[in-house]
């Protein structure tokens, strides 16, 4: 199956094909169909608007699950993965901005795998993880630093509208996301350069961890946790997180006008 992406029409975003750098469309829900065959062509990637690749029930994240990331904020790595959430809404697509709240304080870039589910799974085997998996993208989570230690949990820091960018599109060929080349650039210096291989917690053990927490539903992403070198972004920024075999994520980061 090629690359999924989303894409804005004046109805509203519909599901594309990406083939060669340009978007056909699809008249099926990618989820639901097996085959799928691309149709009118679109135009170019670049010159479409990109909504989020999925729209899911829930956004899982996995907290330091890098040692480096762990050890860059002097805390220790967990004994089991640890869970929190981001909601739906703070999706963002490719190429729009990062909104900052005014006086949010420092805010950080995080390059993380996402992974998203393709069937519905409960209690599941790490040995057959996988085949519950639809594809892998790109995420940044974004996440309000001074927010995050105030409240001693993150939902409030890491839960604004537009502090889940995601994209631009679903690899769904991948067959190993464990030995992939993650990066962050921030103004075009690399902030962040690792391999999922350095993850404490790996795919098909997330997946059977969680999946024996909640049900994982078609659609829902989990995000992977961020390697070391997070850094903060600032007003006109551009932030881009690409991971091997899947593309480039890219956003702006503008600040919120005061009400």
């Amino acid at each position: 199956m090629p690359l999924i992406t989303r894409y804005m029409t004046t109805d509203g975003p519909r599901f594309g094909i990406v083939e060669d750098g340009m978007i056909y469309s699809l008249s099926t829900d990618p989820f639901l169909t097996p085959t799928l065959q691309g149709e009118d062509l679109m135009g170019p990637a670049e010159d479409l608007l990109l909504a989020p690749p999925v729209t899911p029930t829930k956004i899982i994240c996995i907290g330091r699950n890098y040692v480096g990331h762990a050890q860059e904020h002097s805390v220790p790595v967990p004994e089991n993965p640890m869970l929190f959430f981001k909601p739906p809404s703070a999706l963002t697509g490719y190429d729009t901005p990062i909104v900052l709240p005014p006086d949010v304080g420092r805010v950080d870039l995080e390059a993380e795998l996402a992974v998203v589910i393709g069937k519905q799974a409960r209690k599941i085997s790490r040995d057959n993880a996988l085949d519950y998996v639809f594809g892998y993208t790109c995420a940044n989570d974004v996440s309000a630093r001074a927010l995050q230690k105030a409240d001693g949990q993150w939902g409030r820091a890491k839960g604004f509208d537009t502090f889940c960018p995601l994209g631009p599109w679903i690899n769904t060929d991948i067959e190993n996301p464990n030995n992939l080349n993650i990066r962050a650039r921030l103004n075009n210096d690399t902030v962040i350069d690792s391999n999922t291989s350095y993850m404490v917690f790996d795919v098909p053990y997330l997946i059977e961890f969680i999946s024996r927490v909640m049900t994982l539903e078609v659609g829902d992403v989990i995000l992977t946790g961020t390697p070391e070198g997070v850094s903060q972004i600032n007003d006109g920024d551009k932030v881009e997180i690409e991971i091997e075999g899947i593309g480039t994520l890219r956003n702006w980061v503008e600040i919120e006008p005061a009400n």
